[in-house]
Order: C-alpha cells, then structure tokens, then sequence
C-alpha cells in the first residue's frame, strides 16, 4: 500500500510545498525562466514519485496477481502506463 510508504508520502508532500511555491511566484510576477525551473523540478519530482509507485505495485500487486494466476491483466496495465510515460 502506498499509503504507509513514508518516502513517497514525504515525497508528495515536498512536490506539494513546491507547487505552492510555483504558484507564489506567479502571483508575485516572478522572473518566467526561473518559474520554468521550479516546475522542471517538480515534474522530476512526480516522475521519480511515480516510478517508487510502479515498482511497489509490481513487487507487490503484480507479483501477486501471477500467484493468483491472473497475472496477464496486471502486466497489460503496466504496459499502458509505461507507453503513457513515453508519451510524455
């Protein structure tokens, strides 16, 4: 379960903090370039929260569902995500 992950949920919260301080900025009239980075940042951020997901959810649920037998459906979800991810 994410939910009891502290790293991704610590994770979540600094990319919140950072997106309020995105927004700030913005309604300061900040310098462009340097909203740009701050928003480079917090993408990194979400797609490095994003992979620690992933990886939970095939050494968990994944992992699981090929016990089960059931393990085709779980493969072809993440497949799509991944091709979502490569997309971006």
């Amino acid at each position: 379960m994410v939910k009891k992950d502290k790293e991704i949920m610590n994770l979540l919260k600094t990319s919140k903090g950072q997106l309020e301080g995105i927004i700030k900025m913005v309604e300061d009239d900040r310098y462009c370039v340097d909203i740009s980075k701050q928003i480079l940042a917090v993408q990194a951020l979400l797609r490095k929260i994003n992979l620690k997901i992933l990886e939970k959810h095939i050494k968990n649920c994944v992992r699981q569902a090929f016990v089960e037998g059931n393990g085709d459906e779980k493969v072809d979800e993440i497949i799509d995500i991944i091709s979502k991810y490569t997309r971006q």
